[in-house]
């Protein structure tokens, strides 16, 4: 058995996180047919079928699943050795403007590991007026959410996410339970900014002529999830944010529906600064976090 490329192995690592060859190519910067061939590749140096059709579509086989985990494992491995030595010699100020709800529920809590490995570079943490605002002069990037649509700008996806229903052991308690997605519209069902998400997550759930005007619209994720951990009504959140609230019981997922969302995190910058060391530190520290939790 011959070992793998490095190129293969993301090009795996790439497919089995997006579940599809197009979405690995935009994120590897590479065309389909490149991706398809690394993957073919792969599976000759390893011997063994890593890929299987499906319908109209590719997936992974189960023993395809198991070796992209290690896979994963290994990658987060090697990208956390260049990013503790390149954190020599690395060093200036640094501004990374962040959606609100992205940097206190995910990004705040990590900070610190990144500030260890950087300790040269003075950080400063800032906030947008919209989420897939990117035009704040002070700031060196931006961690945006959107469709990835920033003309003359150099966009690195990082993560994309799907939303699903959340709130509070208390509330749940207190309406007796949810039997079925429809049982949502009896608790104050909490929006930020608009009712889009809860909208789209009524439709897939095959609820008839919901109304999802009432409730209580919010300009901050933050302000969501307190008002979800309060029980003052049922939110629509993705697991990314909810992560930590998930895990500690402040929060509960009453289904296990979720919709894809249409727009994804993106690490936005301007091209010429792209490439700048601190930039490039960043990226690679924010990647193999985002990795290790996904």
């Amino acid at each position: 058995m011959r070992i793998p490329s490095t190129q293969a192995l993301r090009a795996l690592d790439s497919f089995a996180r997006h579940g599809s060859v197009w979405r690995a190519a935009d994120e590897l910067h590479l065309t389909r047919s490149a991706v398809s061939h690394q993957l073919r590749l792969l599976e000759r140096d390893l011997g063994f079928d890593l890929l299987e059709r499906i319908g109209k579509g590719v997936a992974l086989t189960p023993r395809g699943q198991r070796y992209a985990a290690d896979v994963r494992k290994a990658l987060t491995v090697l990208g956390d050795a260049v990013t503790r030595q390149a954190g020599t010699g690395v060093g200036g100020s640094f501004a990374v403007s962040c959606t609100p709800g992205f940097a206190s529920l995910f990004l705040c809590t990590h900070i610190g590991e990144f500030r260890q490995m950087y300790p040269d570079v003075a950080l400063s943490i800032l906030t947008p007026r919209r989420l897939d605002d990117v035009s704040n002069p002070d700031a060196d990037a931006f961690i945006a959410f959107g469709v990835g649509n920033w003309p003359n700008r150099a966009v690195e996806l990082l993560c994309e996410i799907s939303f699903t229903p959340l709130c509070s052991p208390t509330l749940l308690n207190k309406v007796g339970g949810f039997s079925k997605p429809a049982d949502v519209l009896r608790a104050n069902l909490l929006h930020l900014g608009d009712t889009e998400d809860w909208a789209r997550w009524l439709a897939l759930s095959k609820v008839e002529n919901p109304d999802t005007e009432g409730g209580i619209f919010f300009s901050d994720m933050n302000l969501v999830f307190s008002a979800a951990i309060a029980g003052q009504g049922i939110a629509m959140g993705d697991e990314l944010t909810s992560r930590r609230a998930l895990s500690e019981g402040r929060l509960v997922k009453p289904f296990d529906i979720a919709i894809p969302s249409p727009r994804s995190y993106f690490l936005v910058s301007e091209h010429a600064k792209a490439s700048h060391p601190v930039l490039e530190a960043f990226s690679g520290w924010l990647r193999s976090k985002l990795s290790e939790i996904s």
